[in-house]
């Protein structure tokens, strides 16, 4: 929010409570927010908070709360958070994973100082698993819900979904399997993360006008259900919102948004988003979509409805943007 661009444009948190109607600006103070967000649900309301570099910040700081954003504990500080949306997974028990921009996998607790190496990018990439599925970058870090750290990446070879769980010392392929008229297409992991008892993953195979997206779940990290794929015709994701039920919505280029309810739904096409400079999606708890439009400092919440109007405007928030504070 703020600027379109350059040192007065900072990102912002909102937060619903589960049982909520109202969302709530909870940014981590203190910590200019130029280089993004990066959240990790421990659960509850309980989050982690990791800030990308940017600017004169060289670093990332890793901040948590337990009570939806009302108050913040600083975690181990990162060398620089990857440009990734799940660059930061944390578990069930306070475990954090990360992958940085050097390639590094790293981990900590949220009461830990530094972090330690758990892998890298490289060192992956030459494991029999990286070599089948010729990794060519890390995407995205997760936990399944039983705390088995998983990776995810963009393969070369044709058909290949790059999803790696740890096992010991070494990773191994966890899938998922893809359908058979995608053998001959490049898979990416474009979002991995632990929603509610699943993890949620969502991947695009080939590129241009042949592109498509799947999403895909698994209660373990290694069996997996796959949906059908939906065309991009084209288009470019913008943004996604993965659920607690298994739900997945994407904003598209051109005004475009779809959405898949879990295992075994099918894709739909949402109306026409609204207007906004930005504008992504989100799944409450309760059920339903919510549609955060962003224009300054000025955020727009509009619910789906079946009417007419598609979208109801249900609040609005205006952000104090501090201008000039990171100049």
């Amino acid at each position: 929010m703020g600027a379109a661009s350059g040192p007065n444009q900072f990102w912002q948190l909102f937060t619903l409570p589960a049982a909520g109607t109202r969302w709530s600006l909870v940014t981590p103070p203190e910590v200019p927010t130029n280089g993004a967000l990066v959240i990790a649900p421990l659960g509850g309301a309980a989050l982690a908070a990791g800030i990308r570099p940017a600017l004169a910040l060289h670093y990332s700081p890793v901040t948590a709360t337990g009570d939806g954003g009302q108050t913040w504990a600083a975690g181990p500080v990162n060398a620089g958070l990857a440009d990734v949306p799940d660059a930061v997974a944390a578990s069930a028990d306070g475990r954090l994973l990360a992958l940085d921009a050097g390639g590094q996998v790293v981990t900590a607790t949220l009461h830990d100082t530094s972090w330690a190496t758990l892998a890298s990018e490289q060192a992956l990439a030459g494991t029999p698993a990286g070599r089948g599925c010729g990794l060519a970058g890390l995407t995205a870090a997760a936990y399944t819900p039983q705390g088995t750290p998983l990776l995810a990446g963009a393969c070369t070879r044709p058909g290949t979904a790059g999803i790696f769980a740890g096992a010991g010392r070494t990773w191994r392929a966890s899938g998922p399997a893809l359908p058979a008229p995608l053998a001959g297409q490049a898979v990416q992991v474009l979002r991995l993360t632990r929603t509610g008892a699943r993890d949620t993953a969502l991947l695009q195979a080939g590129t241009g006008a042949a592109a498509v997206l799947l999403a895909a779940w698994s209660a373990d990290g290694s069996h997996w259900t796959v949906s059908a794929p939906m065309r991009l015709a084209g288009q470019q994701v913008q943004s996604a919102s993965l659920g607690t039920s298994g739900a997945v919505a994407v904003t598209l280029s051109g005004n475009r948004a779809d959405t898949i309810a879990g295992p075994g739904s099918a894709w739909q096409a949402l109306p026409a988003l609204p207007a906004g400079r930005t504008v992504t999606l989100a799944l409450p708890a309760t059920g339903g979509i919510d549609a955060l439009a962003a224009a300054g400092s000025k955020l727009s919440v509009w619910r789906l409805g079946s009417g007419p109007a598609a979208w109801t405007r249900t609040q609005t928030i205006h952000v104090p943007v501090q201008y000039g504070s990171s100049s």
